[in-house]
């Protein structure tokens, strides 16, 4: 599902919906929040222009709306719009696209 926002990513930057983790593990023991480690998958809700060039020409971005990815753990700024949360971050802390 993707989510509209009201801010759009400028330059290289994308805005990244974090996907929580389970609540319990595989063997069924409940995880408290101080216990979970923070999110380094989401997916990406927006995407910014591009990176310009010194000569005003953009480089295209490689990742798209929509994609899954796994990002650098202590990556991105966090941003709250009502209860949803996002982070902000440059597309070169995105460590992989998961397919």
């Amino acid at each position: 599902m993707v989510t509209q926002t009201k801010f759009n990513p400028l330059g290289e930057r994308i805005i990244i919906k974090p996907i929580e983790q389970e609540q319990t593990t595989r063997g069924g023991i409940y995880l408290p929040d101080t216990a979970k480690e923070k999110p380094q998958e989401g997916e990406v809700i927006a995407v910014g222009p591009g990176r310009a060039t010194d000569d005003g020409s953009r480089i295209p971005m490689e990742l798209s709306v929509g994609d899954r990815v796994i990002y650098s753990k202590f990556a991105g700024t966090e941003y709250k719009d009502g209860e949803d949360e996002y982070l902000i971050m440059r597309e070169s802390d995105v460590l992989a696209r998961v397919s």
